[in-house]
């Protein structure tokens, strides 16, 4: 990614911890400081959520959780400045009283690590609105955090434009899928709407700018627009005809249900976003022009065609979307049984392949490519869970061969990765009880691979041993079709490897 903005000086040899690695925001920031020179500690509940970051290896990682005080002094030895990108919605739910004791905690390790200073990002809207939970929950973390005795510098961001943000997710779907749109009252809230790019810009810029340093920054683009006039814009842009239909009514909930159902952004993710529209969402202080004078804002159009383009390249770099060796000899191409409570039915496939070949088979199924056999099966239940309020198939994957653990893939989270042999998702659609899909790609002594394809439930009462049941017939036909429909991709991948002066094409 290219900086709009030159850093005025090379900068002094800190170390800058960055919270919040595994969401939108903090996996974009975290390689524009590396870029600008500085060392980068990363603080992560889980570490294993970072796996496949092309900036992992240039990072030191430190586990912890702002909710747990004695986790936090080693994240913060020696470390200058910090930022708190720590967001308050854990599975979709606000949780303020978390929020808080995290932010808590956070100033006070923070004051004892005797750190330089804390850069907070939290969100744009006027204060003295009628705040939704998450809204009001954002602003009194900034303010717990102003309470400590380290300096916060605190940027409230407008809606944020980029690829795979929810503000661009939810408005690419809806316009590129209904030709007309019924608007309730939100669509003609006034916001700035400001690029991706142009938030890093600020973030990063303020480490050299020691005048920002106690202060509270509004940042926004330069055009002020309704939700309205984003939709009708971005149509233009994709030549696309688009009719609106005003009424009178705010209708939060039921919006937030007809975006989940239209667009793979879920119920409990955008709900906080229409509640946040409500009010109007606009720089009322140009501090933050002043300031950073070097900082060009990209205009809306411009914002959108960069996240188009990204998206068209799949370059996405986050997205709001993000946990058995058979010798040859004994291979069983089926196998079910129960394990303290657990169905376990595992599929089984030997291949002349390399174990490589086989991963990238697997590793690149769901989302435009689909999963491989029955596809319309898949799409009838991501349609039936969309119904009942999940999350359907719709979310498709951040990149179309790339996978990471923590991201969402189609209505399954990617659980765990092990490059060239292993893959497993945990399933996040509505179930009564869990359930997880694992892909596997063993060598064999004799050169060969064993694809296993195993999935796990976890039942929860009788509805969830009936469902099993009654999916269980159907499993036949979709896991046995699904392994051998790997192996052949498998084949394919290999094929075009070896194949002289052929670039791949998988």
């Amino acid at each position: 990614m290219t900086s709009s903005v030159t850093p005025i000086t090379q900068p002094e040899n800190k170390l800058i911890l960055v919270t919040g690695a595994s969401g939108y925001v903090g996996g974009r920031l975290i390689p524009r400081l590396l870029e600008a020179g500085y060392t980068v500690r990363v603080l992560a509940r889980d570490p294993a959520r970072l796996q496949g970051r092309p900036w992992l290896e240039r990072v030191e990682v430190v586990q912890g959780d702002a909710t747990q005080m004695d986790t936090l002094a080693p994240a913060l030895k020696e470390v200058a400045v910090a930022y708190y990108l720590i967001h308050g919605m854990q599975g979709g739910k606000v949780n303020a009283g978390r929020d808080m004791n995290a932010a808590r905690n956070f100033a006070s390790a923070a004051d004892q690590a005797k750190i330089e200073r804390i850069i907070y990002l939290g969100e744009l809207v006027d204060p003295t609105a009628r705040l939704s939970p998450y809204l009001r929950s954002r602003h009194e973390t900034g303010y717990i955090l102003r309470q400590g005795h380290v300096p916060v510098t605190e940027f409230r961001a407008g809606l944020i434009i980029g690829s795979g943000s929810v503000l661009f997710e939810m408005m690419r779907y809806l316009t590129e899928r209904e030709p007309l749109l019924v608007c309730p009252r939100w669509f003609f809230s006034n916001a700035q709407p400001i690029a991706i790019r142009n938030v890093l810009d600020y973030l990063v810029g303020a480490l050299q700018q020691p005048e920002s340093i106690g202060e509270l920054l509004e940042i926004g683009g330069a055009a002020r627009l309704t939700y309205a006039n984003m939709l009708l814009e971005y149509a233009k842009i994709r030549g696309l005809k688009r009719w609106l239909i005003p009424t009178p009514f705010y209708l939060p909930h039921l919006s937030a249900y007809w975006v989940h159902m239209v667009t793979p952004v879920t119920y409990n993710t955008v709900l906080p976003l229409i509640e946040g529209l409500h009010a109007d969402s606009l720089v009322n202080d140009d501090r933050a022009k002043l300031l950073f004078p070097s900082i060009k804002l990209l205009d809306f159009e411009t914002a959108v065609r960069y996240a188009l383009k990204k998206i068209e390249l799949g370059d996405i770099e986050s997205s709001w979307s993000d946990a058995l060796v058979t010798s040859a000899g004994d291979i069983q191409p089926y196998v079910f049984e129960t394990v303290e409570g657990m169905f376990i039915e595992k599929r089984q496939r030997l291949v002349d392949l390399p174990a490589e070949s086989v991963f990238r088979s697997y590793s690149g199924i769901g989302g435009k490519r689909g999963w491989f056999y029955m596809d319309w099966a898949w799409g009838i239940r991501g349609w039936m869970d969309k119904i009942i309020g999940g999350v359907g198939l719709r979310r498709g994957r951040r990149h179309p061969d790339e996978i990471w653990v923590g991201e969402s893939l189609d209505f399954w989270r990617v659980e765990a990765v092990t490059p060239n042999r292993r893959m497993r998702l945990r399933a996040e659609m509505k179930l009564p009880g869990k359930a997880w899909l694992e892909f596997e790609s063993i060598p064999q002594k004799n050169g060969q691979t064993l694809i296993t394809t195993t999935a796990y439930f976890d039942s929860h009462g009788l509805f969830g041993f009936l469902y099993w049941y009654a999916m269980w017939p159907f499993h036949k036909f979709i896991f046995d079709g699904m392994t051998r429909e790997i192996a052949n991709r498998a084949f394919e991948i290999h094929a075009a490897q070896q194949a002289p002066d052929t670039p791949s094409t998988q």
